[in-house]
């Protein structure tokens, strides 16, 4: 039997020691303290590829820098999103920002022009630069075969030295893949213009065939899913056709009972085969700005 050890606070204590001493309590503490454990041997692992999965307003939040450094150290090889980050990402590569707001009245907010996520807003209006970003730029994505290419280009397009996500994964060859790309502003954005008689044709259904691609080539695979949905599921459906994940981490505050991707426990996903039966997982449930911050710090200290 392992004794539980009280979580002792000490001054100018590093973050892998606190995450190090929540693995020694217990609930949700233990969670955030095995999940780092397995980063850290899913970082390590030199024939490990690892896929990033993430919904939720994450940039909005203010989770961007985060995912930048995890992408510039060079700790993860596929990034799959929601079209809501890329947008929001965009937002703020073209100079715009979101704002905390902690008390709002909404009717009022709509009236002012103010769009709300939880206790963040933005300037509705910041949609006019992203509709002049493609604009100015739309006949440079004529080249663009399939939806990561899309990205590619945007990323390629923004300068250099932005601090985006965008634009980081094109200078360190990063494949975005948003399956998700029309449910978002960038995709009202590419609409508008081909509602308006331009052109633009991309294959939705390439992208698969890519990330299946890296998974079955790859010795082993690690997954990390930031609050579910669609990003998981298409990162699952590409290790459904390999090998399955050998390390797991997934934060989300969904439960399985709606049978949701999001809810659904990583241990399922060994049923499809998109996890390994011998794998290296655990489920957090906790909201990720608090989970996701604490584990990428106690890796690098």
């Amino acid at each position: 039997m392992e004794k539980i050890k009280p979580v002792k606070i000490k001054k100018e204590m590093k973050v892998s020691e606190l995450v190090g001493g929540m693995k020694e309590a217990g609930f949700g503490a233990r969670k955030i303290g095995k999940a780092s454990e397995i980063m850290k041997k899913m970082f390590s692992d030199e024939e490990c590829k690892v896929f990033l999965g993430v919904a939720g307003a994450m940039v909005p939040a203010g989770m961007k820098e985060i995912i930048i450094d995890m992408i510039k150290e060079g700790k993860i090889n596929v990034f799959v999103t929601t079209g809501a980050n890329l947008t929001h990402d965009l937002i703020e590569a073209l100079g715009e920002s979101h704002y905390h707001c902690d008390h709002w009245d909404d009717k009022e907010f709509h009236d002012k022009g103010f769009d709300r996520m939880y206790n963040v807003f933005m300037k509705n209006s910041v949609y006019e630069k992203i509709e002049k970003f493609f604009e100015k730029n739309w006949e440079k994505f004529q080249d663009s075969k399939n939806i990561t290419g899309f990205l590619k280009k945007i990323g390629e397009l923004l300068p250099e030295g932005n601090n985006s996500i965008l634009r980081t994964c094109y200078e360190k060859k990063i494949p975005i893949f948003c399956p998700g790309i029309s449910d978002c502003g960038i995709g009202l954005m590419i609409w508008g213009r081909l509602a308006s008689g331009k052109s633009l044709s991309i294959d939705a259904f390439d992208d698969m065939k890519e990330i299946i691609d890296i998974a079955w080539s790859s010795k082993k695979n690690g997954v990390i899913y930031v609050t579910g949905g669609v990003p998981k599921n298409f990162i699952q459906q590409s290790l459904q056709f390999s090998k399955g994940a050998d390390y797991g981490i997934q934060i989300t505050t969904d439960r399985p009972e709606t049978g949701n991707s999001s809810g659904a426990p990583l241990e399922e996903g060994i049923s499809w085969g998109k996890m390994k039966k011998d794998v290296e997982y655990i489920d957090i449930f906790c909201d990720a700005t608090i989970a996701l911050p604490l584990l990428l710090a106690s890796v690098k200290d």
